[in-house]
Order: C-alpha cells, then structure tokens, then sequence
C-alpha cells in the first residue's frame, strides 16, 4: 500500500478538464477525510435539479419551522446517492455522528442537523450533500499524479456560497490560475 505523502483533509479538488470522468467535470470537491485508506470528500458545486430541501425534510417527516433557510441540495458524488451529508461551519456539533474537519468546518450525517436547520437553528453556515466522492487507498494520488486534479485552500465562500455555476472558477482563481489556461494533458519538456 502506497503512504500518503500529503493529508489533503480539508483541501478542495478542482477537477481539470479533460479529466475523463463525466460525473466530475468542473467539480469542486472538499476532501472530509484523506489517509492511507482512501479518501471521502464532497462534490460542493453540482446542485440536485430534481429535489428542493423542503421536499427532503418532508419526505424524512421533518417539519418545517418559521426560520427555515432554505439550503441547495447537491449532488455530493457517486457513491451512495441515498445517503445525505451536512457539509457545515464548525460552530455546530450534534450529539453524534459530526465529524470535525477542521477548524472551520465540520460535516454531520445524522438526522439531528436537518432537524435543527428546519427549526432555524444549527450551523451558521451549511450545504446538503446526496451521495459522497470516495477513493481507495492511493487512487485519489495517482488520479492527482495523472493531472485529474489540483488541490487548494478550501475557502468557506466556496464551500457554501450560493453560486454554484461560479465554484469551480472561483476555486482555480484562489490558485491564480486562469481557467481559459488550462490544459487537458500535462506537458513534457
């Protein structure tokens, strides 16, 4: 098994161009976990056309208090698209099932988040998550290796601005890399 030279925890993934994976092109991905394992992160600037976040809380049986805000719901990756994840600033913490990425952010898979979200309560700032992005033990290295993908500073702008259609620009701008740039295949001197 190959060491992990780098923890890319907490960082963003921008995808190239030209990747060859159509589920990622111009994906912006926040890495929750990476380690000798693997890698699971959330794909932050894709939105769910078919489901509003209302109609989640509906269909979990969740009711909707006055202070509700309304969140997009994304399209976290590929892998478990049943499953939801709750992307947020760390100034909240349920009682279980948050996971503290860092100092800024944290994510919670539970039911206890949505209920607090739909009372107006719960975190600052969140982005709900269908499905998650995952790599065995080092395919995310070698798919970086490859140029499938550069890593950033995660900015909270990024992760949980509104935006979505401006993500993946803003995310290479923070790099200083203009995206009419860039190439599909790395170069050889």
């Amino acid at each position: 098994m190959k060491q992990v030279s780098s923890d890319f925890t907490g960082k963003m993934l921008i995808a190239m161009p030209g990747m060859g994976d159509p589920r990622f092109e111009h994906s912006v991905v926040y890495l929750c976990a990476h380690s000798d394992d693997g890698a699971m992160g959330l794909i932050v600037n894709k939105p769910a056309t078919d489901i509003r976040f209302a109609d989640l809380l509906e269909q979990l049986g969740i009711p909707v208090g006055a202070g509700l805000r309304d969140i997009r719901v994304h399209f976290g990756g590929p892998v478990e698209h049943g499953r939801g994840f709750v992307l947020h600033s760390a100034d909240y913490e349920a009682e279980t099932g948050t996971m503290k990425v860092d100092d800024a952010v944290s994510m919670t898979a539970t039911t206890e988040v949505l209920e607090q979200i739909a009372k107006g309560d719960g975190p600052a700032a969140s982005m709900l998550a269908l499905g998650y992005a995952g790599w065995g033990p080092g395919q995310l290295e070698d798919e970086i290796a490859a140029n499938g993908w550069l890593t950033c500073d995660a900015r909270p702008d990024i992760l949980f601005g509104r935006a979505n259609e401006h993500k993946w620009t803003a995310a290479l701008k923070t790099m200083g890399i203009d995206p009419l740039i860039l190439s599909a295949s790395a170069g050889r001197a």
